[in-house]
């Protein structure tokens, strides 16, 4: 069987979030012809951030979230605004102002679809060398952050005890896996 996309007949907004918007979509399955109705949340596009610090060391954050009701330990990042020129614009923009780290050699390692089931948007992996903290932070007003160092040999045990749990994160990590290995080059 060849899956094929599925014709959408009619959209229509349900919802703004002020960081996402919700539609209703009328589809048509191209097996059965019958119409259904979809809802889809659509997101800006969202960037996270490998940095490597010269000693070996990711630099991490640590911030409750909301959903879960727990804090994570996770890697920078954050929406793609309108004003980044790029994914990478954006990476090194998120990596300052949450962690006051730069680096140099920033390139694009990887990109995935959140949830494509539900989600119209992008997540984009940027990977940032030679990092040290050379600002202050600027936290976004709903932002309370605290910059953790892991070496990186730490990573997998720190995935598979459950210390890292955001799946964007994970994600982000198997791509950088992946580059080391030499399995997966920048995008």
């Amino acid at each position: 069987m060849v899956i094929k996309p599925w014709q959408k007949i009619s959209s229509e907004p349900i919802g703004n979030y002020r960081i996402f918007t919700l539609r209703s979509d009328k589809v048509i399955s191209p097996r059965t012809h019958q119409t259904h109705d979809v809802f889809v949340i659509d997101c800006v596009n969202w960037v996270n951030v490998i940095a490597i610090t010269p000693d070996r060391e990711l630099v991490m954050i640590e911030q409750y979230r909301h959903g879960s009701m727990t804090v994570e330990l996770e890697i920078p990042g954050g929406m793609i605004d309108a004003k980044d020129a790029s994914p990478t614009t954006a990476g090194l923009r998120e990596l300052r102002e949450e962690t006051g780290y730069a680096g140099e050699n920033p390139r694009l390692i990887g990109e995935i679809f959140p949830n494509p089931a539900i989600m119209s948007n992008t997540c984009y992996t940027v990977m940032v060398e030679n990092c040290r903290c050379l600002h202050p932070v600027e936290f976004d007003h709903g932002e309370d952050l605290a910059t953790r160092l892991v070496p990186i040999a730490d990573l997998p045990q720190l995935v598979a005890s459950g210390k890292i749990k955001h799946s964007l994160v994970v994600v982000a990590l198997y791509y950088f896996e992946l580059l080391q290995r030499g399995q997966r080059s920048q995008i």
